[in-house]
């Protein structure tokens, strides 16, 4: 396990998603730049199984203010305006340098990129590539970084950042069989995606375990809003093995309608203007609440319908979706699909600057890794717009970071190897402590909250991150710490919704009665770190 050469570069990027690859490629102009990744680059992680789309204003009846606008609004208004700013003006001009780099959007007859409806948006502005626009994307974005002077490690996990001085200076990360890697930087970032397998259901690929969360949450940085968890409301309910299961927006987008098992459109109950295309919180509760009543399908969802629609228009926008079902047994062209809710995107996550920088010097984070532009709800869309508006400022910024000689704490060192090395005498399943996490997670902390069950889902992660988890052997470490990173991400989760004391996009309070709406909300960010936590209040410093 130990190692005696120390990898060093200019600035280290942590994850191989579209924000991390992106920043990759910006800074690698600037020095010697590493890509970290726990799979295989840009075949993990979130943005590769991305289906719908990227916002981005290309119209002239559209603009940037509208886009702003709907983005706080679906945010609840919780969301850092300065944030937003940024991420609606840049958005455009980062896809069209996709394009211009060999991406392959639809287009429209009159050569423009094409754009579908997505909900909680007044003008369709989502570009799409059929239903695999993040596949499209990370192609393109690998090619492009082959090409950029940027070197990769693959199937190498950060297990913590080092420090010197209170200044993050590089990682240490184990490999396939448990041999450690040291790397030092000048400039380090976190773009490890999100954090939503804490959950049983979720639509995350199996990264998505909230490692730049932990990490960062143990270098000190400090995290705003991590109660808002994104239930996307359309996931598989079946066969059991694809239970959560992405049924892209662009379904509904397409037309799709949702319907309960009496054949009623019931988002006319819950949003008679909007109705399907509703923001994502809206729709999901909806659909949690109608299958809550007893009015689920057979396998215990609700039917989404594209029956209606031309079979060609089904074909050519929806493949992806036409395949997947087919493997189950349904042709989307003349039968329903039955879907469900399933924990899909953390809002919250590391406080950052409009240069991605953290509370710790040394230190940046981009992606969903980051929080603040998506606030308590994000629209679909924005999520793969701000892996590049974002992943490109946090690349740039970094290596425009002045270069340091660092010096290794052996201290940090040790603690870190006593961890690790602690898991080969331990004595709990680390499989058997994810399943009982993840299963009170769903059950306590979910779309419903209330302050009983959020303190048992708070009980249960402390508890279970403190558990002696066993690795046969030294390969099985990295399993352990990630369960652990799993653990740590939860008990924020919890911590964070029981700080809020409202009902509020994501996080849906059914024991507290409010007031105010959304805009006129008395609160703002929640924030944790090792050194504080709680909730701002708006005219109060935090």
């Amino acid at each position: 396990m130990r190692a005696d050469g120390v990898v060093d570069c200019h600035v280290l990027v942590i994850g191989s998603g579209g924000a991390g690859v992106r920043a990759a490629i910006g800074a690698a102009r600037y020095g010697t730049t590493l890509l970290l990744s726990k799979t295989l680059a840009g075949k993990g992680g979130c943005t590769p199984m991305a289906e719908g789309g990227y916002n981005a204003v290309l119209r002239e009846a559209d603009s940037c203010e509208i886009h702003y606008e709907d983005t706080l609004r679906g945010g609840a208004f919780l969301n850092e305006p300065e944030l937003v700013r940024i991420l609606v003006q840049e958005s455009p001009e980062r896809v069209n340098e996709l394009v211009g780099w060999g991406a392959v959007f639809d287009f429209t007859n009159e050569c423009e990129i094409a754009q579908r409806p997505f909900g909680g948006q007044r003008f369709p502005r989502t570009c799409y590539a059929g239903d695999r626009t993040g596949h499209e994307m990370m192609m393109t974005l690998m090619e492009r970084f082959d090409s950029s002077g940027a070197t990769k490690m693959e199937e190498v996990t950060a297990i913590d950042l080092l420090k010197e001085s209170g200044r993050v200076i590089g990682a240490f990360a184990l490999d396939e069989n448990g041999d450690e890697v040291i790397i030092t930087a000048d400039s380090t970032i976190l773009a490890t995606g999100g954090g939503s397998r804490v959950y049983d259901i979720s639509t995350n690929s199996s990264s998505g375990t909230g490692d730049g969360f932990a990490m960062g949450y143990r270098a000190g940085a400090e995290l705003i809003d991590m109660e808002m968890v994104q239930f996307h409301p359309t996931g598989a309910v079946y066969p059991y093995d694809a239970r959560g299961r992405l049924i892209t927006e662009a379904v509904r987008g397409e037309g799709g309608i949702l319907k309960n098992s009496l054949g009623e459109r019931f988002m006319k109950r819950y949003d008679p203007v909007r109705m399907e295309l509703s923001t994502r919180d809206v729709v999901a509760r909806a659909i949690a609440t109608e299958i809550a009543a007893g009015r689920s399908t057979p396998h215990g969802g609700v039917y989404l319908d594209v029956t209606h629609l031309p079979k060609e228009q089904i074909e050519t926008r929806l493949p992806l979706m036409l395949e997947q079902f087919l493997t189950y047994g349904v042709d989307i062209r003349t039968q329903p699909m039955e879907v469900a809710p399933t924990a899909h995107h953390i809002m919250g996550g590391i406080r950052i600057t409009p240069k991605c920088a953290t509370t710790v010097p040394g230190l940046f984070a981009c992606g969903e890794t980051a929080g603040g532009v998506q606030g308590a709800n994000r629209l679909g869309g924005n999520a793969l717009a701000e892996t590049q508006v974002f992943g490109k400022r946090a690349g740039e910024a970094a290596g425009q970071g002045e270069r340091r000689v660092k010096k290794i704490d052996p201290a940090q060192l040790a603690e870190i190897r006593a961890r690790t090395e602690g898991f080969l005498s331990g004595t709990k399943n680390p499989a058997h402590v994810r399943k009982e996490l993840q299963k009170t997670m769903w059950q306590d902390a979910g779309i419903f909250r209330d302050e009983a069950g959020l303190k048992r889902a708070l009980a249960t992660a402390e508890h279970l991150l403190t558990a002696p988890i066993r690795a046969a052997s030294p390969a099985g470490i990295v399993e352990c710490c990630i369960v652990q990173n799993m653990c740590l991400t939860a008990a924020l989760i919890c911590r964070s919704a029981l700080a809020r004391p409202e009902s509020r996009g994501a996080n849906m309070r059914v024991d507290l009665a409010q007031e105010w709406d959304a805009e006129h909300s008395p609160y703002g960010h929640t924030y944790i770190s090792k050194h504080r936590q709680g909730i701002s209040r708006h005219g109060v410093p935090a």
